[in-house]
This record gives structure tokens, C-alpha cells and sequence, in this order.
């Protein structure tokens, strides 16, 4: 009896927490559909849908839409590119400087935001670069790869060595290995750690705001838009988009990945 309490209680706990944490979002969710007239008042008033035409009529809205999906999606090209092939480096080989290597490669995740901005300005403005889209690309690739990099080297832990030399054993060449072999087991892994590089690119504001000079991208936009409460309604929306867009992809790679200990050859 004294633990089916405690069951429960821990429960009630963990979806108070829950709640707690996501009622912000649920409520603009919630005035995301809020009538006109009602725009500050609670609860709302009305229900509408007439703040979504609204807002993707908006050119401001549809170019900071196209720039946050042009610089989200080369963002989680070169994280890909980058992040696959140092894990498979830093895998296969045991050298001098290999731990060193691995702190560094995880680093600029693990670092305030707003330090990792500072460093990329200031890199750029010694090597002459103007901010623009490649500055902001290359800043949200430096905390991509390290998304990547994590979920490719964890499935090559639990890929068995043994499948590799059996394919090298009856006379596949390396390509063929990596084609037949290696890239069927990273396969889910490359895709979640794509979705997550591209969700976490997304929504990204603090180094954005250090790299992008005078673009705009949607989390920018966003931020500019809290000294404007006329446009409060067009805001929930586009908020409510951007949470759309970077939760279905994070989802995605749960799904993808809780299954990773039952990789081909995994723990044999």
C-alpha cells in the first residue's frame, strides 16, 4: 500500500512538472485561434482562424520563413557531411590527442550560447567575413555536428566489428562495405541526428543574433516582434509554427532511436 502511494505521488509529480513546463506553450497555442477582440483578455473569447491567413500573407513572415529554412537545411548538410565522418575517425583508431579531439567536438554544445556567438563574431571579423547567411550557416553547423556526431558514434558502439570483416571475408571492397554494411545500420541514426541538427538550427536566436548582421531569421523576427503588441495575434501564430516545425522533428528522432539496441550484430 505504502508504494502504490508513492507510485502514485511520483506520478502526480511528474505530470505537475510536465504541466508546469509546457502551460506557457499551451497558451499560445491557445491565443494562436484568439478572436480580435479578445487579443489580451482571459480566457479567450472567441475562436478564429483568420491570424493564420494573416500571417502567412505577410512578406516579413515568409522570408524569415524561407531564410530560417534555407540556413536550418545547409546547417544539417555539412553537420551531417562533418559529424558522420569524425565518428567514424574517431571510432575505427586510438591515437595520442583522441579524448582531447572528442571534448572538443562537443564543446560548442555544451557552451552558453551567447560565448559561442561572441567567438564566431569576432572569428569572422578577423578573417574579413561579413555577417550574412554563410556566417549564420557556419555558426549553427559548429553545435550541429556535435548532434550528429553523438547519435553516429553511439550506433557504431553497438554496430558488432564482426559484420564488418565477415563482409570484407568474402571479398567486398570498402565502398561495398560501407554501402551494404555500415550505412543499413547508420541509416536511422543519420536521419534522427538530421532532424534534431535541423530542429536545433531552427529555433536558434543567441548565436543567430551575433551572425546574421541584417538578416532576419524566424526566432529573430520573433524577438523583434515583442516591441509591437499590435501584431500580438500574428506572433502566437508564427510562434506556434516554429514549435510545430522543431517538435515534430525532435519526436521523430526519439522514434527512430529507441529502438537502437536492436541493431544487426549489436552486443555479440
Amino acid at each position: 500500500m505504502h508504494s502504490e502511494k508513492a507510485s502514485l505521488g511520483l506520478r502526480l509529480a511528474a505530470w505537475g512538472g510536465l504541466l508546469f513546463l509546457h502551460f506557457p506553450i499551451l497558451v499560445i497555442v491557445l491565443y494562436a485561434f484568439n478572436t480580435e477582440d479578445a487579443a489580451f483578455s482571459f480566457p479567450p473569447k472567441g475562436f478564429t482562424l483568420k491570424w493564420f491567413a494573416v500571417a502567412l500573407a505577410r512578406p516579413d513572415v515568409l522570408e524569415a520563413i524561407k531564410l530560417s529554412l534555407q540556413v536550418a537545411c545547409l546547417a544539417t548538410l555539412i553537420a551531417l557531411v562533418l559529424g558522420t565522418l569524425a565518428s567514424a575517425a574517431l571510432y575505427r583508431r586510438s591515437f595520442f590527442g583522441k579524448e582531447s579531439i572528442s571534448l572538443l567536438l562537443i564543446l560548442p554544445i555544451a557552451l552558453p550560447g551567447i560565448i559561442t556567438g561572441i567567438a564566431l563574431l569576432s572569428a569572422f571579423k578577423r578573417l574579413g567575413m561579413e555577417p550574412g547567411v554563410l556566417t549564420i550557416v557556419v555558426g549553427h553547423a559548429t553545435f550541429c555536428v556535435v548532434i550528429v556526431y553523438n547519435n553516429v558514434i553511439a550506433r557504431l558502439r553497438r554496430t558488432s566489428q564482426s559484420l564488418i570483416e565477415a563482409s570484407m571475408d568474402l571479398g567486398a571492397d570498402g565502398w561495398q562495405t560501407f554501402r551494404y554494411i555500415i550505412l543499413p545500420n547508420l541509416g536511422s541514426a543519420l536521419l534522427a541526428g538530421g532532424m534534431l541538427a535541423f530542429a536545433l538550427s531552427f529555433d536558434e536566436i543567441i548565436v543567430t543574433t551575433f551572425t546574421a548582421g541584417h538578416e532576419r531569421t524566424l526566432p529573430i523576427w520573433l524577438l523583434n516582434q515583442l516591441s509591437r503588441p499590435r501584431d500580438v495575434p500574428v506572433t502566437n501564430v508564427v510562434a506556434m509554427l516554429v514549435m510545430l516545425v522543431t517538435m515534430l522533428p525532435i519526436l521523430g528522432a526519439y522514434y527512430l532511436t529507441r529502438g537502437g539496441e536492436s541493431v544487426a550484430g549489436s552486443g555479440k
